[in-house]
């Protein structure tokens, strides 16, 4: 019978052995929900970004070619088992509140405009800016909001565009909240298959 490494511990090993480099990656890699790793989904955001740049998914776009103002918007680019990508348009002051990804790892590639990012660090929210070219992975636990950086306003010809990719494919988000005594409280979590929150 064949033993996982997963199942393997000390007890197998003569003392002071080691299990092998190969033995405990394939252990871990095994552990994670996908084999797609952060740089896997970095690689797919990019190439993303690239073919809405040369007009791949302008049928996806929304009509007319008048992006909206009011409400984040999202297509869905790509869709299987093991990976699903999105591009959204995002719109000044609307966040998508303090959340995870549940089970699922992330990317994203900023194409235009600028977006921020607060991410808790285990003591407090960390705020940065992802210019377009810019590139962020969420590993599983990553806690942020994102938001359209401040700047001139966006009009219907001028969008803030980012490619996002998740593995597993998005099923779930939880949302947080940060207390009074500097900790992180979980306030709900929602199955959905929308990317970054609720969106149009």
């Amino acid at each position: 019978m064949r033993t996982s490494a997963v199942t393997l511990s000390s007890q197998h090993l003569p003392r002071n052995s080691r299990l092998p480099a190969e033995i405990t990656e394939r252990g871990v890699a095994s552990a994670l929900p996908t084999r797609l790793r952060p740089a896997d989904l970095l690689r797919l955001t990019d190439e993303g970004a690239e073919d809405v740049l040369a007009g791949r998914y302008d049928h996806l776009l929304p009509e007319g070619g008048l992006w909206p103002t009011e409400e984040r918007w999202a297509t869905r680019l790509l869709a299987d088992d093991e990976v699903d990508i999105w591009l959204i348009s995002w719109v000044p002051d609307r966040s998508t509140e303090l959340h995870d990804h549940a089970g699922s790892l992330g990317a994203l590639t900023v194409l235009s405009g600028a977006l921020s990012e607060f991410r808790w660090n285990g003591k407090e929210l960390r705020g940065r800016t992802l210019s377009a070219g810019d590139q962020a992975a969420f590993p599983l636990g990553w806690v942020h909001d994102v938001v359209r950086a401040p700047g001139p306003i966006a009009g219907p010809a001028d969008p803030t565009l980012s490619v996002h990719a998740y593995s597993p494919p998005l099923s779930a988000m939880s949302y947080y909240e940060v207390t009074g005594h500097g900790t992180l409280r979980r306030s709900r979590t929602v199955l959905t298959d929308q990317p970054e929150g609720p969106v149009k």
